[in-house]
């Protein structure tokens, strides 16, 4: 058929790969392209194939399946859909997004649905970057609580990915749509993400929120100092200075006094 989607499925776990591979050959209109073991194979497959559709699990070691659909360079976006084993509230919450999500195990059925509708999109000129936005917030509520706080972040540089460990931030600074973070030894990385979304996958009792648009280590706090009109200005150890609201100030010499 000359309408057939290009896939890529990735999933750290070999049987579930297979599996999915498997069931997907049978289906006459698919045309599987590639297979990942990760996230990162993933991006680099899916840039170097653009695929129709890229499977996903959304749990994968170091860099996760939300973080594929982050990284991945936007021209070269293709439509994305998540396979994992997630609870039904999870699911609730992807469906009310209009974002395809496939249970494990997959069945054949559900599947073939997943299909139809990537079918229909293409087939309305759906934009993946748009799409792929939604999958993004949708996911963010997905993330199961035993998942564990994040231990690194993915970062693109180019064509590299790499990736900072969260112990290493000093701060995580907002500017529009896009994160700015700096380390405790003053290396900058910017990220396309939702402060929110960042400070509900970081470890609440080393990451604070100190204004409306910035996160901090209280680990990497040197001092905190008065300033006019019940501010507070906070300094890090790596010298970086960031204003604390007056909303935020309680709560931060809460956390700061705690013995």
């Amino acid at each position: 058929m000359n309408d057939r989607l290009r896939v890529v499925i990735a999933d750290d776990e070999r049987p579930a790969r297979a599996f999915l591979a498997a069931l997907l050959r049978e289906c006459g209109d698919v045309a599987l392209v590639g297979e990942a073991r990760g996230g990162e194979e993933a991006i680099a497959l899916i840039e170097s194939t653009t695929p129709d559709l890229a499977l996903l699990d959304l749990q994968m070691p170091e860099v996760d399946g939300l973080a594929v659909v982050r990284l991945v360079k936007r021209t070269l976006l293709p439509l994305f859909a998540f396979v994992t084993a997630h609870d039904a509230y999870a699911v609730r919450a992807f469906e009310a997004n209009a974002v395809d999500f496939l249970l494990k195990p997959v069945e054949p059925v559900r599947l073939r649905q997943t299909l139809d509708r990537v079918h229909a999109r293409l087939a309305r000129g759906a934009n993946p970057a748009i799409a792929a936005e939604r999958v993004r917030a949708a996911a963010a509520h997905a993330v199961s609580h035993d998942a564990g706080y994040l231990r690194r972040i993915p970062v693109r540089l180019k064509d590299d990915i790499v990736l900072v460990p969260a112990a290493q931030l000093a701060s995580v600074v907002a500017d529009g749509e896009l994160l700015h973070l700096t380390t405790n030894d003053g290396r900058r990385y910017t990220i396309n993400y939702r402060l929110k979304d960042l400070e509900a996958r970081l470890d609440p009792a080393t990451f604070v929120r100190i204004s409306r648009g910035a996160l901090v280590n209280l680990d990497m706090i040197e001092r905190v100092s008065a300033m006019p009109g019940g501010t507070y200005l906070a300094t890090l150890k790596n010298r970086q200075q960031l204003a604390v609201s007056r909303q935020r100030a309680r709560d931060l010499r809460e956390q700061l006094l705690r013995l």
